[in-house]
């Protein structure tokens, strides 16, 4: 990734249309509430997300969300990501998403993408995968993403998905509590874990996971910088400046919308620019030599108590 010219990367962004598999409309129904609770109904092409983030000159990371077992949906092709991230390298990297109860054939499959496909890291999603991140059932495929010294991404909070459906959709919002990644930043020291989003109704757990824990990381995607808890933004002014990622859950949110209100959030000017662009860069090892293992620096020990 040609990072220099790029005034920020998000570190979050979803494949929504696969061009190499017919549209798979089971499960429609979350399609319909994820569109009503973000007041959006547009889902591009992997193709057309490319071409708008670089007209924007934002790079950007995708993944698809594996979550077969639990809703029965066939998923985008981590292939197919991959492939848009070879014809794409100067701006995109692609993530794998694995549903964690695939096990060692998932641990497989993981090898085989980082190996064969170019894969730099993975993003699970507790709510609609229906496990705790801490379950030893995805040991296996996390041994896989810490052997290879790449990041995990995992949704935590409360999910869009599911919302406002009867029961919820039958997804437990449990599952996604950021306070059961403490577990698996113990047991897997050398894994960087991002949580993805503020972690409503627990971002007091995450700040403190984040905090104690100097291999986890926080993206801030999903929501407008304009709502988010003003806790989260001291932090990220303060303790967690060199671990807080930019990220707009696109499309659900758009770059534009979420820079917008950034600049309007009260962070300090001085901590921004590692926020959009910095701190990725870190995580993603694009500070390395070309073919230095892309493990992210640990930043320096940070005071005990926000300024």
């Amino acid at each position: 990734m040609d990072h220099e010219n790029l005034i920020a990367i998000d570190i979050h962004t979803h494949a929504e249309v696969s061009c190499w598999n017919p549209f798979d409309n089971y499960g429609d129904e979350y399609d319909r509430a994820a569109d009503k609770y973000f007041k959006n109904g547009r889902r591009p092409t992997i193709a057309e997300t490319v071409a708008y983030y670089r007209e924007q000159k934002i790079g950007l990371v995708m993944f698809t969300v594996d979550a077969e077992s639990k809703m029965g949906r066939r998923r985008i092709p981590n292939e197919e990501i991959a492939e848009a991230a070879k014809a794409n390298s100067d701006m995109m990297f692609a993530f794998a998403s694995i549903d964690p109860h695939k096990g060692k054939m998932g641990a497989r499959e993981a090898r085989r993408l980082i190996e064969e496909h170019g894969i730099k890291g993975f993003k699970f999603h507790p709510t609609v995968q229906a496990y705790h991140p801490y379950d030893k059932m995805a040991w296996p495929i996390y041994e896989v993403i810490a052997e290879y010294g790449m990041p995990a991404i995992f949704h935590t909070g409360h999910s869009g998905i599911g919302s406002g459906m009867r029961c919820g959709g039958g997804l437990r919002l449990e599952y996604s509590n950021p306070m059961h990644l403490d577990d698996v930043a113990i047991d897997f020291p050398d894994m960087q874990i991002v949580m993805a989003h503020p972690s409503f109704p627990w971002q007091d757990e995450a700040l403190s996971v984040a905090t104690h824990k100097p291999n986890v990381w926080i993206d801030l995607s999903g929501w407008s910088p304009k709502y988010f808890p003003k806790q989260l933004v001291q932090y990220a002014n303060t303790l967690l400046k060199d671990r807080i990622l930019f990220g707009s859950d696109y499309p659900l949110i758009t770059p534009e919308r979420w820079m917008k209100d950034f600049q309007e959030a009260g962070f300090k000017p001085e901590v921004m620019p590692g926020i959009l662009k910095g701190n990725a860069v870190r995580l993603l090892g694009l500070d390395k030599p070309q073919g230095a293992a892309a493990t992210a620096t640990t930043p320096a020990p940070m005071p005990q108590t926000p300024a």
